[in-house]
């Protein structure tokens, strides 16, 4: 636990919830005990004029007035910088108030640590460029609300040339391109989408002078002012074509004409959005047909104009991603839960593009190699935040403390709102931020366990795609799987779905009861995900209450290991080739595959590439030794060249050639059979000795 670095403001709120600065001193180490104001936004706020004068780093005890206190900082021209912490909502407004110390104590340590390593950015640049799609009333309606703001541009939903087109008419002015087309496709995010579409109607609207000629020569009245034709309606006379003369912007001969375009942003005025992925790109906005929503979509639209940035979530090593290998596909779990279509496959590897990446970590979350890794913050850094708060916690005198991790949106209110409206959060609960819930993997489950909390609970407020929580719960079920193995009982993790803070007030004071932490470890966590894992099962198994050498896992699961039937494997060695982890290897001295069980992912990429099947996958955790030493799983006979006396393949490979090609008509001819059991260099003498050469007496 680090040393108090900053000026502790400490306020009870009016005295709505109690506070002891002697308490919070001792749980925190510091020499002296922080004053406790009751009004420090108002009759006390001489007391932070003071403390910001004095230079110091400052530290508020409240989220609540940071607008108000950052406006004093800045006016008080103070030469340190100030942070906040709500001890308010998630600590000191509880039934359990009066036991809320040592979670207060662990929240103010929290908010003290140095900000962690600042990550690489991914730059977005948009210049304004807005496609409006949609229904054409009400896309010209919003293009003529956002033609001052924006570079816009109109595409109208058609049906197709068969079945009608939109029906609007256009501006009297051309201010802005219109388009319709059918079949569109969108792809894309922030200052770089692609819409292609089809112009399936015969009228080209950006060739059109709208003179209306054709309108006037259809004897159907097939064309209004929309400037597209009714195909429902039209009796092929094209007079219409002969109206529009030299303009040519009628062409009936017209037939799925491919357009594609570029934009910065897009309004999707589609029943039915172009972009369905559960959190669809930024700089895209579908509001569908409620108008309040369209204009909210609008305003947030104008804002986006300019040069943005986000931080780049992940890391990505390919060396040890488990995708592919010579086109046979194993491990696509990152590809399957990326709720934002970011991620795909790229050859043995998968790429990811940053643009579309939310950040919401999932993606290393079920990652079995480490290969992704999450960087916003680094896995390092949540290790440093969880052992400080558990640690300042216990110091405290806190017992069984429960992490509740929860995101910084929904998330994060309805933690607040529980704390103003219900019973707040009980006094073991501790709340920790983080930018997404999914990002929390089994590194992170059993890491904090071993860090002595006793439960790990994930708050889904309900912005979280369905997926994640499928693959939340299958993770925790692995570690507690291990846990209750080794002794440590049941109840360590649960998922938490609260769409309001009176079904939240439900299940986090309903919550199953605290098994017994662990004896804390004092390790610190890596950013490799195996690594961070080996430390905390090498710690977990020291101090279990029931110790086991192997641990039998679910399917999926990141641990366990390979079973070669004998008999069919012929020590080819492709799953040696296939494997991307080292866990399959060969030896130099003889035919033997050989295992690392620690290193093993189970990805599967050995059991289909191996052409005999026969290699199966036993999910498991092998606690002992054994694991990360080398075991020969099959071994064979040498065997050497009939003529020379070379080593140069095995037994069983020689005998299953020979026996599946004695009957083939290429080794008909004698002695061709025995060629296959030489060398490469006596097989081809062999060839050359017992050829047919032919002689210029043979023409007599």
């Amino acid at each position: 636990m680090t040393e108090q670095r900053r000026k502790l403001l400490l306020c009870n709120c009016n005295r709505s919830m109690p506070l002891d600065g002697k308490a919070v001193a001792d749980a925190l180490g510091l020499d002296a005990v922080p004053p406790v104001s009751s009004e420090l936004c108002r009759r006390h706020v001489a007391a932070f004029e003071a403390a910001a004068k004095s230079g110091d780093d400052l530290l508020v005890g409240c989220t609540q007035e940071a607008p108000l206190f950052r406006e004093l900082h800045e006016e008080f021209k103070a030469a340190g910088d100030v942070r906040f912490v709500n001890i308010r909502e998630t600590a000191g407004w509880s039934a359990e108030a009066g036991k809320a110390a040592p979670k207060i104590a662990a929240l103010l340590a929290l908010a003290d640590l140095p900000a962690p390593e600042a990550v690489p950015v991914v730059a977005y640049q948009s210049s304004g460029q807005l496609l409006i799609v949609g229904p054409g009333e009400a896309a010209l309606q919003w293009a003529d609300e956002l033609a001052e703001q924006l570079d816009v541009s109109v595409l109208m939903v058609s049906g197709g040339i068969t079945s009608g087109s939109a029906r609007a008419e256009l501006p009297l002015e051309r201010r802005y391109p219109v388009s319709s087309g059918s079949n569109i496709k969108l792809a894309g995010y922030l200052g770089a989408f692609e819409a292609t579409w089809e112009q399936a109607n015969p009228i080209d609207l950006e060739t059109c002078t709208r003179c209306n000629a054709c309108i006037t020569a259809c004897p159907e009245h097939a064309i209004d002012f929309s400037y597209q034709i009714d195909l429902d309606k039209c009796k092929a006379h094209r007079l219409c074509v002969k109206a529009c003369g030299d303009i040519k912007a009628i062409d009936f001969e017209r037939r799925d004409v491919q357009r594609s375009e570029r934009f910065d942003l897009v309004l999707d005025l589609s029943a039915t959005p172009l972009l369905r992925m559960h959190q669809p790109p930024q700089g895209y906005l579908a509001p569908g047909r409620d108008p309040l929503e369209q204009a909210q979509a609008a305003r947030k639209l104008a804002q986006m104009v300019g040069e943005f940035e986000k931080p780049k979530f992940f890391v990505y090593r390919e060396k040890i991603c488990a995708h592919s290998r010579a086109e046979i596909t194993g491990c696509t779990q990152c590809i399957d839960i990326c709720s934002t279509v970011a991620i795909s496959a790229d050859g043995d590897h998968v790429k990811v593009e940053p643009h579309l990446c939310m950040g919401c970590g999932a993606c290393a979350s079920v990652c079995p190699s480490g290969a992704m890794t999450y960087a916003y913050p680094r896995v390092a850094d949540v290790g440093q935040r969880v052992k400080t708060l558990l640690a300042t916690y216990r110091k405290a005198g806190g017992e069984r403390a429960c992490l509740l991790f929860h995101n910084a949106t929904d998330g994060r209110e309805l933690v607040a709102r529980l704390g103003r409206r219900g019973k707040g959060l009980p006094a073991h609960v501790i709340p920790l931020e983080t930018f997404h819930v999914a990002s929390p993997g089994i590194d992170t489950l059993l890491g904090a366990i071993a860090y002595g909390a006793a439960q790990v609970v994930i708050l889904s407020a309900g912005s979280e795609a369905p997926e994640y929580l499928v693959s939340l719960k299958r993770q925790m079920g692995y570690a507690q799987q291990m846990l209750a193995a080794l002794g440590y009982g049941d109840h360590h993790f649960l998922v938490l779905e609260a769409g309001d803070s009176k079904a939240l007030e439900t299940v986090v004071w309903g919550l199953p009861p605290r098994p017994a932490a662990p004896v804390a470890a004092t390790f610190n966590w890596a950013n490799d995900k195996r690594t961070t894992l080996d430390f905390a099962l090498d710690h977990l198994l020291k101090h279990a209450p029931q110790p086991q050498e192997q641990i039998a896992l679910a399917a999926g699961a990141p641990y366990g290991r390979v079973v070669v039937n004998k008999q069919t494997c012929t020590l080819c060695m492709a799953c040696v080739g296939a494997c991307p982890e080292s866990a399959l290897l060969d030896s130099k001295e003889r035919p033997q595959l050989k295992f690392i069980e620690r290193n093993c992912v189970q990805c599967g990429l050995c059991e289909k590439t191996c052409p005999e099947d026969a290699i199966s996958l036993v999910p498991q955790l092998l606690l002992t030794k054994q694991a990360k030493a080398e075991v020969v799983l099959n071994e064979a006979e040498v065997f050497a060249c009939t003529k020379c006396g070379k080593p140069f393949s095995t037994r069983q490979m020689i005998d299953n050639m020979v026996g599946r090609l004695a009957s083939h008509p290429m080794f008909a001819e004698p002695g061709a059979i025995e060629r296959l059991k030489m060398c490469a260099d006596c097989r081809v003498v062999d060839m050359l000795q017992t050829a047919k050469h032919g002689s210029i007496l043979d023409l007599k």
